[in-house]
């Protein structure tokens, strides 16, 4: 049974890093949760560090960017490892070819694109129409309200033609604001079903939390699994992962679960026993919010 707390500061005393996922959490995707920020500005003031870890197929370059818009200040996290950084750089070494189909939103998912120099001779990537395209890179739908069903046909033709599918961002679902939007893992699941082949490099899969680690590394820190806790709303990417990274986790019950779990300032402990049970997830601790 998951432990239910109130305040992150319960359990952080025995934990040397925290990777934290962002969109449900510590923002919403329009505003920061300032009980979420205070917490984490706490959390580091008494020497922990804090690994922002994410399924935005935005590079950290990007996302540090956008949580400024979002009035996450610097001081509440220590680096950034993202989806999108991870499965960047498995495109330009030619994971999926280098004539490409891209699916997201331009105007967005740009920067997924720019060069990435920390590569030796990284393959020059062309995007190009799905009839001419050796793979697909897909950093979420054309439109987030739209069923994912309406990429079948584009589908099809790409398992037929053996294509692999990028997926840049692992998430089903998101919360923006009040309104739920598809996510790249949706499409990418949908392929899958259908008998394409879907690579993934976000949580819960294991090439994000190397880059996490080596993130945290790269401050100094030299952590051991039993001293990180991950945390995160999402059963099946931030809990997950935790859990078969052997990572202790902490789940927000009050993000994309908050209807199942009846959460208010805390989940009703029957509820949130019910839910985790259906979604065969076992997570270390429980928590309302992030506070």
């Amino acid at each position: 049974m998951s432990q239910i707390i109130t305040a992150l500061s319960e359990v952080s005393d025995r934990y040397q890093a925290l990777f934290v996922d962002l969109w449900g959490c510590v923002h919403n995707g329009v505003t920061a949760y300032p009980e979420a920020v205070a917490a984490l500005q706490q959390y580091r003031a008494k020497g922990g560090t804090v690994v922002l870890v994410t399924n935005s197929p935005k590079p950290r370059a990007g996302v540090a960017s956008q949580l400024g818009q979002f009035n996450v200040p610097d001081d509440a996290y220590d680096i950034i490892a993202t989806s999108g950084d991870s499965a960047r750089s498995a495109m330009f070494r030619g994971t999926v070819g280098n004539k490409v189909y891209f699916m997201g939103e331009w105007e967005r998912d740009a920067g997924f694109f720019e060069p990435l120099h920390l590569l030796e001779n990284p393959v020059e990537i062309e995007r190009v129409p799905l009839q001419e395209a050796e793979g697909i890179v897909c950093c979420g739908p054309f439109d987030p309200m739209a069923d994912p069903d309406v990429n079948r046909p584009d589908f099809l033709y790409a398992k037929t033609k053996g294509m692999k599918l990028l997926c840049a961002n692992p998430d089903i679902v998101v919360d923006r604001g009040e309104i739920r939007e598809w996510c790249a893992g949706a499409l990418a699941r949908l392929y899958t079903e259908m008998g394409g082949e879907s690579l993934y490099f976000g949580k819960p899969h294991p090439p994000i939390y190397d880059l996490a680690r080596r993130r945290l590394a790269s401050l100094g820190k030299d952590v051991p699994d039993s001293e990180i806790l991950a945390i995160g709303d999402g059963v099946l990417t931030d809990i997950a992962g935790g859990m078969g990274e052997g990572i202790d986790s902490l789940f927000i019950s009050g993000g994309l679960a908050a209807q199942e779990t009846k959460t208010g300032f805390s989940p009703d402990a029957e509820a949130l026993t019910d839910y985790l049970e259906k979604e065969k997830s076992n997570p270390t601790y429980t928590i309302g919010r992030l506070r």
